[in-house]
């Protein structure tokens, strides 16, 4: 008995080995985004395809992936990055180049994938995964009336109060030109290009100047997303930028009298890139994963577990078909997504070559203005 103990021990032992060597490693930020992904669309991809889905937590950046190529030892087949890295990943060469049609599952109706992306991809290399945003959130307890445009939040005589808004010029700048009466134009278009100008860069610190000094009103900084959530709920501040993910948590989470404004939202996104010659990509089972977990159905998934919007437009159509969505199964989703029609009337686009090219020269003319408040 010991002997067959000792060999089914064995067995198993390389039945796990051999397992794991199979499976496709993901990775990607960890806490509450990585475990929607893990329950929303990694398992049940898994379960459909048979094939082990292994996820892994990291901080960003390529060096990790780089020196794994460099020591000819990579161990991870998918990537969920931001958008100049599968710029920087795709020239050199560490990321596969898609053939979005080809590669990506058509909408439920057919549609082709490159025409169900919300926006284009910033590379060859990158497939949209989701999308969430910077918005602007208040206490409904604390406001007799309701802000209801990004003019509003820089409103200090109709709203009087401090407000609280990101620490560094990123987010800030956009919104200041968009409340300052600038139409975004198509994802946001005019506002970048007004802030490639002396001009436009101006007028957006002047903005936000006037509302940080302005005896009415007055500016908190956050440095972390969990801040906006609890100055509103202490009553610190009578407005607060912040992610919409982190605004949903407090809302329907804890309890929190919050509500949100989606009036001249900035949406960034996250992005999947596949590592060329890891484990799982001659094989083939690697995209196979990637395919299946960024097909309209699976990407609606995450959105049970988290307010952060599917890249995919016909997705938006699976939640409201579905409602309530959300894992407490009374909470309508689509309300929450970003990318859902009526929060989208006008939005701007994060545009990361922007800030890419030109985040040290105004950081530096940001803190100038900050410590001079």
């Amino acid at each position: 008995m010991k002997k067959l103990g000792k060999l089914l021990l064995a067995l198993s032992f390389v039945l796990s080995v051999t397992t794991s060597a199979f499976a496709v490693t993901v990775v990607s930020w960890g806490g509450a985004y990585t475990e929607s992904q893990k329950l929303g669309y990694g398992d049940p991809t898994a379960a459909k395809l048979g094939i082990p889905v292994n996820w892994v937590d990291y901080t960003g950046g390529l060096s990790e992936i780089k020196a794994q190529k460099e020591a000819g030892k990579i161990t991870w087949d998918i990537i969920d990055v931001f958008a100049m890295d599968t710029i920087v990943g795709c020239d050199e060469g560490i990321f596969h180049e898609f053939d979005f049609d080809k590669d990506f599952a058509p909408a439920p109706d057919g549609t082709s994938a490159s025409k169900d992306f919300f926006t284009s991809m910033p590379s060859k290399c990158a497939v949209g995964n989701i999308l969430y945003s910077w918005n602007y959130a208040y206490n409904t307890n604390n406001l007799k009336t309701a802000p209801k445009t990004i003019k509003d939040f820089f409103d200090t005589k109709k709203f009087p109060g401090k407000r609280s808004i990101y620490k560094g010029a990123m987010s800030n700048l956009e919104m200041a030109l968009a409340a300052d009466g600038m139409k975004p134009g198509k994802g946001g278009a005019n506002i970048y290009e007004a802030l490639q100008t002396e001009k436009g860069l101006n007028r957006a610190f002047d903005k936000i100047k006037a509302l940080c000094t302005d005896p009415k009103g007055g500016c908190v900084f956050w440095n972390a997303g969990a801040q906006p959530p609890e100055l509103l709920a202490n009553g610190e501040v009578v407005m607060a930028t912040g992610w919409n993910g982190r605004f949903f948590n407090a809302e329907i989470g804890e309890g929190s009298p919050i509500a949100q404004v989606w009036d001249g939202q900035i949406l960034d996104y996250e992005y999947f890139t596949l590592v060329k010659d890891g484990p799982n990509y001659s094989n083939g089972n690697a995209m196979k994963v990637l395919r299946e977990m960024t097909s309209p159905e699976m990407l609606a998934g995450s959105a049970k577990y988290i307010a952060y919007a599917p890249w995919r437009n016909s997705s938006i159509g699976i939640i409201k078909a579905g409602e309530p969505w959300y894992k407490d199964g009374k909470t309508n989703m689509v309300p929450q997504m970003p990318t859902a029609p009526e929060n989208t009337k006008s939005y701007i686009l994060m545009d990361a070559i922007f800030w890419a090219d030109n985040d040290t020269e105004i950081s530096e003319k940001w803190e100038a203005m900050k410590a001079g408040l």
